[in-house]
């Protein structure tokens, strides 16, 4: 796993722990529902960010692509 993949996993993570926070403190059922919706939105982009990250993973053999994807950041 990248650099990036884990500092992204580690930011998504915090972000869900800050959220459940949230709707530990609150009792309001709106409140509630805008909350499970925003860490279901954030389960997507998990999933969305894991399955870019695999997808990379298995064509980016070429040393080439990898050089580039290196060079633009997107790689350790």
């Amino acid at each position: 796993m990248t650099l990036s993949v884990r500092m992204a996993e580690m930011t998504l993570q915090t972000i869900d722990e800050l959220l459940e926070g949230a709707l530990d403190d609150t009792d309001d059922p709106e409140a509630h529902y805008k909350i499970n919706s925003a860490r279901q939105l954030l389960e997507v982009v998990r999933e969305r960010h894991v399955d870019l990250d695999e997808a990379v993973d298995e064509t980016a053999n070429d040393a080439e692509i990898l050089d580039s994807l290196r060079d633009l950041g997107y790689i350790d």
